[in-house]
């Protein structure tokens, strides 16, 4: 099987192939129009994972709730559904942080 890969005509062949790929995207470069892919906007980003963390607490606070009502819920369960929205909004609030830090330096800056 290695020495059909590595026989004289298979390697010519692709050779000439990767030569003619060669000619082609250089010289039909401009005529390939590739889609042009939607940029993801900064600020959409932010708030879907503002609602992210929002809906974690939320979802803590009713597992909570259901729990103290004495509704079939795990304390094991609500618990960790609590330190997950308490980590979320510590990850969260450190960002907001770092961004606000960020901007002060920037505002700082010797112009």
């Amino acid at each position: 099987m290695i020495e059909k890969a590595t026989s004289n005509a298979n390697i010519q062949s692709m050779l000439a192939t990767l030569r003619a790929h060669q000619t082609q995207a250089a010289g039909g470069a401009a005529a390939l129009e590739t889609p042009a892919l939607e940029k993801p906007n900064f600020g959409e980003s932010i708030k879907s994972l503002l609602n992210q963390v929002n809906d974690a607490q939320t979802h803590s606070r009713q597992m909570a709730e259901s729990y103290e009502r004495g509704e079939n819920v795990p304390l094991t369960d609500v618990v960790l559904a609590m330190q997950k929205s308490s980590l979320s909004f510590e990850a969260t609030l450190q960002v907001r942080n770092k961004v606000l830090k960020a901007y002060e330096e920037i505002l700082n800056m010797p112009v």
